[in-house]
């Protein structure tokens, strides 16, 4: 699961920006526009563009300047109070009465909550935070406007036709179309030159709004703008679009002040993309960038980025055998006998704290009639993502999720309070039609399995059940050192349901997390339209953060099936005919997973690790070392007692050195080295070794055995 049990599944929210939204028709034609272009001239349409910013700008200027300038109290988190003036106090002026320094260091402002330039004047009474580049919203708009500088770059550069450039969760990208040119390594050195250069030109970033005839006007050049334009902005609205130097894009924003703030710079990478992520549509060129306040931070973070290169899944798996891709069924993972091992441990240690904590396993079917989807909303917003096939004239599909599934078995007779609350979770195979631009490893994939559950419990249940998920969510995560951060995410503007219901939720979900003793913070306004919901990232051995474990409040789908419980009124009371009443309530839904997809949290593993497997979920945990080959047939007879304790044991009987092998098996990832000899046979023992090198000396097979068992035990 990802942010929402309905959307996608976990992860990384950045990778939707990655393949953008699912369109039904590409507007661009088969051969999009372009312009023959001269290396070191500035493309035609930079001109062009200009004039028609201009022209909107002095309008909007005109209308700002018709408006009262009434004064405003703006408030800062620590509860001061400011006094502004509306259309003409930006969040900077306010930054600049307290001290330059924080106006300068400043990246961004949040109004209310939500994202502001700092330099845009405000509009009304307010909230007002100002966000450095280390706070969330700082960093992404620093990053959302360096691949404005890098648009600006490549346009000067190759005459590129813009298209896309967000920020995503490591640096940002820029896709555009360069006609036949084919941007490369090669090029990499040019880009940044080409972009320090816009930083020097310290261009400040303007703001400007537009009805949708300006902004097609203004890109009537690019068929990729024009395409966005026609599709997603409603005729007769607003868009904006932001300026820095001679570039001019289609923008929500905001920006930072001006280019000058993004001072240290590096090309990641270059590759090919598809327009909105479908292979169906146009080549386009992406180039990769990163970017900080300074060389210091860049500097450490291309360590973490070469580190980073070296756990990666998608080297580690194939090295140790665990997994591998094919192109006849993209997206879906082939695991190899050892990566196997590992799926199943996590699995099976799952289901034991299932067991622990009352939960009841279910299997449903994987292939299920459309009218389900109609019946729980997904086949308006989902259908999509999903596989659709035709059975004998009616719409099928595999199911992407279980929830539904799960409705069907509660409604499957009449329930009573008294089994509230009902625990059911299903490791159920799911699939989801991802776009193939999208597929990454491990982390987005078409076929994959989850810990996933679903509690029907009674309102007055929820703050109990939220607690003991909370606790379930730190004993998991405690099992493999991983920490974590909590986020409760609250109603949003556009919900279904009542709003008492909505403030009861949210009171029990707050109570729950303060009682838990870790810190949680708010995203206000986050919430999913059927309830509210607590989102939580893992953070792994470098830092780096990951979306695994979702608690989500679901109060839409009990309505859409009907479902309903007895309560304990319609149990105990009876009517004048002395026949019980039968007063039922609908139950509420908490969707919720921990590890997420096996397949992403089994790529989180790899790389927090290192590809060092903890010995109780270890591939690899024994191999035997034969000092010769008269010592084979005892290092079998060592091997068949280990494995009958069921522990996974190889015997290396290759041919090479003793040192060799030791060394070998050691980078192999056994946990265990056990050496063999003369005098090993003699006294029915093993030498014992580990793979950080460490000589344990000589043991008995039983007490070896003690050994393995009281690792395996510690950890459960």
């Amino acid at each position: 699961p990802g942010s929402s049990f309905y959307s996608s599944q976990a992860l990384c929210s950045r990778h939707q920006l990655e393949r953008m939204a699912t369109q039904t028709e590409c507007l661009v034609p088969a051969n999009p526009q372009w312009q023959p272009f001269t290396a070191g001239q500035k493309p035609d349409f930079q001109k062009w563009r200009l004039e028609v910013f201009e022209k909107a700008k002095a309008k909007r200027a005109a209308e700002q300047a018709a408006l009262p300038e009434d004064p405003i109290k703006v408030t800062l988190p620590d509860g001061n109070v400011k006094e502004g003036v509306r259309g003409k106090t930006s969040p900077y002026d306010i930054a600049m009465g307290i001290s330059k320094g924080l106006a300068e260091n400043a990246v961004v402002a949040t109004v209310d909550g939500k994202p502001w330039d700092l330099k845009r004047p405000l509009e009304g009474d307010c909230q007002l935070e100002l966000c450095k580049f280390d706070h969330p919203v700082g960093r992404e708009t620093f990053w959302h406007s360096s691949a404005h500088v890098l648009g600006l770059t490549l346009e000067n550069k190759y005459g590129a036709h813009l298209c896309v450039g967000p920020a995503i969760e490591d640096g940002f990208y820029y896709d555009v179309y360069c006609g036949g040119t084919t941007i490369s390594p090669t090029d990499n050195d040019n880009i940044k030159a080409g972009f320090d250069e816009v930083v020097k030109g310290k261009y400040p970033f303007e703001r400007v709004e537009m009805t949708k005839d300006e902004a097609l006007e203004m890109f009537k050049y690019n068929d990729f703008k024009m395409d966005v334009l026609k599709r997603k902005v409603p005729d007769g609205s607003v868009c904006t679009a932001y300026r820095c130097g001679d570039l001019i894009d289609l923008c929500r924003g905001p920006h930072v002040p001006d280019t000058s703030k993004v001072k240290a710079f590096a090309v990641m990478k270059n590759s090919s993309a598809y327009w909105q992520g479908q292979a169906s549509n146009h080549t386009l060129q992406r180039v990769y960038g990163v970017t900080f306040p300074d060389n210091k931070e860049l500097k450490q973070h291309l360590f973490r980025i070469e580190e980073a290169k070296k756990r990666d899944h998608r080297t580690v798996g194939p090295q140790q055998e665990l997994f591998f891709f094919h192109e006849l069924s993209p997206g879906s993972c082939f695991w190899l006998p050892h990566g196997t091992r590992i799926y199943n441990k996590l699995v099976d240690f799952i289901k034991r704290e299932y067991f622990k904590r009352n939960y009841q396993e279910v299997i449903t079917p994987n292939v299920y009639n459309l009218k389900l989807w109609e019946i729980s909303g997904h086949a308006a917003h989902y259908k999509e993502n999903m596989f659709i096939f035709n059975v004998e004239g009616q719409e099928f599909g595999m199911k992407p999720m279980n929830c539904p599934g799960h409705c069907l078995m509660f409604n499957l007779r009449q329930r009573s309070f008294r089994e509230l609350p009902w625990r059911v979770a299903d490791f159920g195979v799911l699939h989801r039609n991802e776009l193939s631009g999208a597929l990454s490893g491990l982390t987005r994939v078409r076929r994959f399995q989850q810990d996933d559950a679903h509690i029907f419990c009674k309102p007055d249940d929820v703050q109990k059940e939220i607690e003991d998920m909370l606790q379930f969510i730190d004993f998991v995560y405690g099992k493999f050192g991983l920490k974590y951060e909590m986020f409760l995410s609250t109603r949003p503007q556009k919900y279904i349901g009542e709003i008492s219901v909505w403030d009861e939720a949210e009171a029990q979900l707050k109570a729950a997390l303060d009682s838990n003793g870790k810190e949680w913070k708010l995203n206000p306004e986050d919430g999913a339209f059927y309830g509210p919901k607590i989102d939580i990232n893992v953070l792994d051995a470098l830092g780096r953060k990951h979306q695994c474990a979702t608690i989500q409040l679901d109060f839409q789908l009990p309505i859409r099936f009907g479902l309903k419980y007895v309560t304990s009124a319609g149990a105990d009371e009876k009517d004048d005919s002395g026949e019980a009443k039968e007063k039922e309530e609908r139950p509420i839904i908490i969707h919720r997973a921990i590890l997420g997809s096996v397949e992403r949290f089994s790529a989180i593993l790899i790389e927090h690790l290192a590809g060092k497997w903890p010995f109780w979920i270890s591939p690899r945990q024994v191999a035997i070392v034969p000092v010769s080959q008269d010592h084979v047939p005892y290092a079998l007879e060592v091997k068949e007692v280990l494995m009958k304790d069921g522990y996974y044991v190889d015997v290396d009987q290759s041919s090479k050195t003793l040192n060799k092998k030791i060394r070998e098996n050691q980078l192999a990832q056994y946990n265990y080295i056990l050496v063999v000899g003369k005098d090993e046979t003699d006294n029915k023992t093993v030498n014992v070794r580990t793979r950080d090198n460490q000589v344990h000396g000589s043991k008995s097979i039983p007490q070896i055995l003690e050994e393995f068992h009281n690792n395996m035990v510690n950890f459960l």
